[in-house]
């Protein structure tokens, strides 16, 4: 179905329409229309317009007013103040234009106009190492601006650049060939995530432990690196032993962030290491890179360190080893050239602004991001406890974050299970549920912060049943679903012909800029708009509930309609809160 154009989309083009028939000499103007509180719009590029065509900007209001006589859209327009136009539009513009919306799977979205493919690098976890509250944000920021490109149209594709390489490496590897049996499951069964990650962590203390303490292994280690990075067979099948480990701790942890990672998808440190010399040699002999103490580097006039002299990117150490610059600078070669980026996203923390600044500099430098390809960090702050420091345990220890989840999931399920007795929900229902809300809580906490900014892990705030929570948001569905089962043989319909209350235009209203919301959304790479929206629909919604009786309404026709407006926005909050990744139950 074709996409719905809104509201404020037709409006504003009629005003431009009669701008245009009024002055032709001002050519397309902008008439500048937003949403006000005195009237459904207001219009204020005519004191603008006016100035330029030295003319008097409440005369020049008056004129374009006669051009816009009241129609099936516009109900009535004033000036006022110095040109400004207050605009009020139909009931029955109102509910046609939701009509429409409701007729599409969609609900009237449309596609982006020019969709490219979109490289987005997210969720990236160390391999052997514990994932914890850090490796909380790239993930959810990041899945849910998977979700939002690919509904406007976008192809998209995930990347995870799990830290699978480095010279840990060669420490542990040696460990496990010299005592083999201690990544061995128990009769070969099945091993659950936090069994890899207790195995893993067990080997990485031991190995840790011998490497401080006995030099011989110290260098039997290193020399293992080397093997590592050669490409030695039996290192090699070691290497995998352990990335195979992780792999089924990770996908339990992202499970339980119900978060969908496939393995094609996870292409580590390891999956450039063919193109690093190449790398190396392109930026060389073009000239982007030169060698400086033996090591090969870029340089940049706007990078200093505290001393004022240039902080280098270094692509290669003098010792022959590769950076990460290296790996990152091979990774943009292979999104563009083979997997035919227009747009590289990354899901990353803002800590590393600088080094991505700089890889990116190279990159375009070396003419691999150019006019048609670009490069963009969604930089995201630091998760802080209660106390607004950085979160850490009792002790000190990073938050690990299955820990965190499990408790999220806790609490929850309390806070469920303190309503499900009135709602008749089973035993089973209580715990599906108490996890699709504690799960809910911590991904909207952190995706209704603007992801540049720190936020406050506060679990008691998350799953709190008032203000900006998810928990909010999905009671608000969960009560439409109520309201509609309910209703019995009434069922939802829209009846343009009808007048509407005050609550029920400002809900349709916000309804109808579901669309606008998501495209500036998917442009701008900012999620935290999208949760807001959903935030003020159903606070919308809840005011509307509060004043205008749904099943017990005067007529029929008010029955239905009203059920249509409780219907639609269920609709919207289900789909808005699935491109979030966060569930929303039928029964709450």
């Amino acid at each position: 179905m074709a996409s719905v154009h809104s509201l404020a989309s037709t409006v504003h083009q009629r005003v431009a329409d009669a701008l245009s028939a009024a002055l032709p000499e001002a050519g397309s103007a902008d008439p500048l229309l937003r949403r006000s509180d005195r009237a459904d719009f207001q219009a204020n590029g005519i004191l603008a317009l006016a100035k330029q065509l030295k003319g008097n900007p409440r005369e020049l209001a008056t004129t374009v007013v006669e051009a816009l006589p009241a129609n099936e859209l516009i109900k009535e327009i004033e000036v006022s103040g110095p040109g400004f136009l207050n605009i009020t539009i139909t009931d029955e513009a109102i509910v046609k234009t939701l009509a429409a919306r409701a007729a599409d799977d969609r609900l009237g979205v449309p596609y982006a106009e020019n969709p490219g493919t979109t490289v987005i690098d997210y969720a990236q976890p160390n391999v052997a190492k514990e994932m914890h509250v850090g490796h909380l944000r790239s993930a959810v920021i990041g899945a849910a601006m998977v979700e939002i490109l690919e509904f406007t149209g976008e192809k998209v594709v995930r990347r995870h650049h799990i830290g699978d390489w480095g010279t840990q490496f060669g420490m542990l590897i040696q460990y496990l060939i010299e005592h083999p049996h201690e990544l061995d499951h128990k009769d070969g069964a099945a091993v659950s995530g936090e069994e890899a990650m207790s195995n893993l962590n067990r080997l990485y203390k031991a190995s840790r432990a011998l490497f401080d303490s006995d030099e011989e292994f110290k260098d039997r280690a290193r020399r293992r690196v080397v093997d590592l990075q050669a490409g030695d067979e039996q290192t090699l099948t070691m290497w995998q032993r352990f990335v195979d480990e992780s792999k089924i701790y990770f996908y339990s942890v992202f499970n339980k962030l119900d978060m969908d990672i496939q393995d094609e998808d996870v292409v580590g440190e390891s999956g450039y290491n063919d193109m690093l010399a190449e790398t190396c040699r392109l930026l060389e002999e073009s000239g982007v890179a030169v060698r400086s103490e033996g090591a090969l580097c870029v340089f940049f006039d706007d990078v200093k360190g505290p001393d004022g002299n240039p902080v280098p990117l270094i692509v290669q150490k003098s010792d022959g080893g590769y950076g990460y610059a290296a790996t990152d600078l091979s990774a943009i070669r292979d999104r563009v050239q083979n997997l035919g980026a227009s747009t590289l996203l990354y899901v990353v923390d803002a800590r590393q602004s600088l080094h991505f600044k700089m890889v990116f500099e190279t990159a375009r430098r070396a003419g691999w991001l150019n006019g048609d390809t670009k490069a963009v960090q969604l930089a995201f702050g630091t998760v802080l406890g209660k106390d607004g420091k950085p979160f850490k345990t009792r002790e000190g220890e990073t938050v690990r974050l299955v820990d965190l989840l499990d408790e999220a999931i806790e609490r929850a399920t309390g806070v469920v299970r303190e309503k499900a007795e009135k709602v008749g929900l089973t035993e089973q229902e209580i715990t599906e549920n108490g996890a699709y809300v504690g799960i809910g809580a911590v991904k909207y906490a952190d995706l209704s912060t603007s992801a540049s900014r720190d936020y406050k892990f506060d679990l008691d705030q998350m799953v709190s049943l008032n203000g900006d929570t998810s928990v909010y948001l999905q009671y608000a569905y969960a009560r439409i679903r109520s309201i509609i089962r309910k209703a019995g043989d009434a069922k939802p319909a829209a009846h343009p012909e009808l007048e509407l209350a005050a609550a029920e235009r400002a809900l349709g209203l916000h309804l109808d800029q579901f669309g606008e919301t998501l495209n500036e959304v998917a442009a701008s790479y900012e999620p935290h708009k999208l949760a807001a929206y959903l935030y003020q629909l159903s606070s919308h919604f809840t005011t509307f509930y509060d004043q205008c009786p749904v099943i017990k309404a005067d007529t029929a026709e008010q029955v239905e309609n009203r059920l249509f407006l409780c219907d639609l926005t269920a609709r919207t909050l289900h789909r808005g809160m699935a491109l979030l990744g966060i569930r929303t139950p039928e029964r709450l």
